[in-house]
Formats: structure tokens, sequence, C-alpha cells
């Protein structure tokens, strides 16, 4: 015979009690603590490691193509690495404000154009816009001065850096981090990391 509490509500209570627990478990899950977004230690590793699959990027018209002197590879390494240690600030591109990862990338390239004795072209501004106004790069062909993208975040082209060689790069981690260099085989970055794409003529 149901009681009176069962004639009240008509989900049975078995029901209900499944419920209860799928929801505590639920509520939960929200309360863990955020993934850090920088490895604890690096792992090194021979050569860079394979990317995993990147979506297609759009194809960018001719006028947005970022292409510089082959010679200037050294002038970008050079001045990522002069930033090292700056502030991480979201939407940040400047030593004195701060960078993120695609505002530091703007910032070298911007200084390395006007080292060419260039006029500095119309740079992109986020990580993804990077992507699709660079070529790529085979893995076995990645050179100092080349840009690296991974998968940080779930979303494609979400973060990048510069290559500096010796399977390192320089790049702005993330709130309350500095610029930095880190390995293409630390055990964060790794299984993350999409591939390489360059800027360079040559």
């Amino acid at each position: 015979m149901r009681s009176p509490e069962d004639k009240a509500n008509p989900v049975p209570r078995l029901a209900r009690r499944q419920l209860t627990a799928a929801l505590a478990a639920l509520l939960a899950g929200c309360g863990a603590p955020r993934a850090r977004h920088e490895p604890a230690a690096s792992v090194p590793v021979a050569s860079p490691p394979a990317p995993i699959a990147a979506p297609p990027l759009p194809p960018p018209g001719a006028a947005s193509r970022v292409q510089l002197d082959g010679r200037l590879r050294e002038e970008a390494v050079a001045r990522a690495l002069l930033v090292v240690n700056t502030p991480y600030t979201r939407g940040g591109n400047t030593p004195e404000g701060g960078f993120d990862c695609s505002g530091l990338v703007s910032y070298v390239f911007a200084r390395v154009a006007a080292a060419g004795g260039a006029a500095t072209p119309r740079l992109p501004r986020s990580t993804a816009q990077w992507a699709a106004a660079s070529a790529p790069v085979e893995p076995d062909r990645l050179q100092r001065g080349d840009l690296v993208f991974f998968n940080t975040s779930g979303a494609p082209w979400s973060h990048m850096g510069i290559y500096v060689g010796q399977n390192q790069f320089v790049h702005a981690p993330s709130t309350g981090g500095t610029v930095r260099k880190a390995g293409l085989g630390d055990r964060y970055f790794a299984p993350r990391y999409l591939g390489a794409r360059t800027v360079f003529s040559a």
C-alpha cells in the first residue's frame, strides 16, 4: 500500500533516491579544484612531440598573410627572451602592461618587422588569427622563431608561443604567471601540441 508521502509525490521513492544521489555527485564535481595550466616538471624529449589533430583553419587572404625575412629569426628569439619574467596580463601586449600569449607574439613580431627595416605589417591579435596568417611547418623542419600552437582549454588554437630551440618555447602562461620558457615535451604541453607554423619566408 502506498504511503501518504508517495501519494503526494508521483515520482517513485527509488527514483527520487537515485536522482538525489546523482545530484549530489554533480555538485561535488563542481567544487573540484581547477586543473593547473602549467606542468610541475619537464620531461626532456629528443624531438618535438607528434602534433595532435588540429582543426582546419579558414584560408587567409593574401593581405592577411604575415611574411618576414628568414634572416630575422634570431631577432625574434632574442626579443622573446628579453621579456621573460614579465607578468601575465589577459589582453596585455607590452612589457609595462604585461602579456597574454598572443599579445607576446604580436609585440615580438612588430619589433622584428621594424628591425628588418620594413613597414610594420598589420599583425594578427588572437591565437587563431596568428595560426591563419602563418604557414604550416613540418615536424622535422621546426626552426627557431617559429610559432608553436596548443589546445589548452578544450578549444583549438587556444595557446601559442615562440620556439627558441632545444625543444623549448617562450610563452605567457596564465593568470598569476610570468613569461617563461617551457618544453614541448612537458607533461602538460606534449598531449596538447597542435603543431608549428611560421611567418618567415625561409
